[in-house]
């Protein structure tokens, strides 16, 4: 590479010229940062997220979940604030992650509206109870059995730190995997 009298450019002028085509680049971003961009392109697995509390039982989507600790075993899950099930969560209540197999389009149909508190979230699925009294969903590939341990407020959302205290295997199939084309949205 060299600079407009023909020499090598230096370091700084190579820097300088990567800091300058990044610009460019940012500005022709369909309007979202950089941040964004690559926000939406963090993978994530796809997981029901079953819970019971007082009674009353439920599910929703969850897409973002990650394991947080070996021992013991821990994972952390982001709910969004001023859902019920996140007071559910935030009260102790176990719950259930079900990892939803690759193209199970119609476990996403089922829980993609959302549940009002006393709606059936479970009518047409085949469900188990497991030993955290949280239904298990028989059609996903595997579950985790989870008592919520901490929480902190990230923004818009509550990210659980939830202790694994049981779980099932039920194949070998391939997890539905996630990725977004930005970070502004689910």
């Amino acid at each position: 590479m060299a600079n407009a009298s023909g020499n090598s450019l230096t370091y700084f002028e190579r820097v300088g010229a990567r800091h300058r085509a990044r610009r460019a680049y940012n500005k022709n971003a369909m309007s979202h940062s950089a941040a964004d961009l690559v926000l939406g392109r963090v993978p994530s697995g796809i997981f029901i997220l079953t819970a019971a509390h007082e009674g009353r039982s439920t599910g929703m989507l969850a897409s973002w979940v990650m394991q947080a600790g070996f021992e013991p075993p821990a994972v952390t899950v982001a709910v969004k604030l001023g859902r019920y099930v996140c007071d559910w969560l935030t009260a102790g209540a176990p719950f259930v992650l079900n990892l939803v197999r690759e193209h199970d389009k119609a476990l996403l149909k089922h829980f993609a509206r959302g549940f009002e508190p006393d709606e059936p979230a479970f009518e047409g699925l085949e469900i188990e109870t497991t030993a955290v009294a949280a239904p298990a969903i028989a059609s996903a590939i595997g579950h985790l059995e989870c008592e919520p341990l901490a929480h902190v407020d990230s923004g818009d959302h509550r990210v659980f730190v939830a202790r694994v205290i049981g779980g099932g295997l039920l194949d070998d199939a391939p997890p539905m995997v996630h990725v977004r084309k930005t970070g502004k949205h689910y």
